[in-house]
């Protein structure tokens, strides 16, 4: 399905179509139909809006020591340092985020070693706000063992009341997860579910000496079997 971004692509497709039935138009009047297929009222407004999004749609710098982490980067999410908000990261959705799976999220991340917090806790805080989020925003932790296996997660998604969403000032946010000796890799960051915009600013990480339990994902989960004779 064509957008209006592909105006010239349809206009060219519409000339070769009247031409095969003897109706010869000039480029710049297809360009004319197509623009008035998207309603509007000439070719110079859809032009104009057509290069406000190429603008909108190029990419950010990305901070240093920082990556896209997303799953798939197929377009949906525009990613890196805000050049209207010094100091702040942004995840944006672009255009293409219209036809994305309710499942895709974008997230700026950074990884670290883990040995200079093993043995205790370490605790990642930032600040989020967002705008016309229609799906939500929050940060993460993970601690991994060697060979990528996973140890320790949590992203603050399942918590109610937790992320932002919508249009929300700025909102404290933390995590502490406590550090095996096996750990390996660190990895935190932020991430933004749906479409609209998700910045981040004044990330801090800690280690506490103190060993925190992590936070279960699941009420479900025990640390080990726990009750196999369903005791009282």
């Amino acid at each position: 399905m064509h957008s209006f971004m592909d105006a010239k692509l349809m206009a060219k497709l519409l000339r070769q179509s009247l031409a095969e039935r003897g109706i010869a138009l000039t480029h710049s009047d297809c360009l004319e139909l197509v623009a008035r297929q998207f309603g509007l009222g000439n070719w110079n407004i859809l032009s104009a809006r057509i290069e406000a999004l190429t603008a909108a749609q190029k990419p950010l710098a990305m901070p240093e020591g920082w990556h896209d982490a997303s799953v798939n980067r197929d377009g949906y999410f525009r990613m890196g340092l805000d050049p209207e908000r010094p100091g702040c990261a942004v995840i944006a959705s672009t255009a293409l985020a219209d036809h994305a799976p309710a499942a895709q999220f974008g997230t700026l991340a950074q990884s670290i070693d883990a040995d200079a917090y093993a043995g205790g806790s370490v605790r990642v805080s930032a600040q989020l706000s967002c705008q016309h989020l229609d799906g939500a925003g929050s940060i993460w932790l993970r601690v991994d063992g060697d060979n990528g296996r996973g140890l320790r997660f949590d992203n603050l998604m399942d918590q109610p009341g937790m992320p932002v969403s919508g249009s929300h000032a700025w909102k404290d946010f933390s995590i502490t997860l406590d550090v095996p000796d096996a750990a390996s890799i660190i990895y935190f960051g932020f991430l933004m579910r749906g479409r609209g915009s998700l910045w981040a600013r004044n990330f801090a990480v800690e280690r506490l000496d103190s060993v925190t339990e992590p936070r279960r994902r699941n009420g479900y989960r025990n640390d080990r079997p726990t009750n196999l004779g369903f005791g009282g």
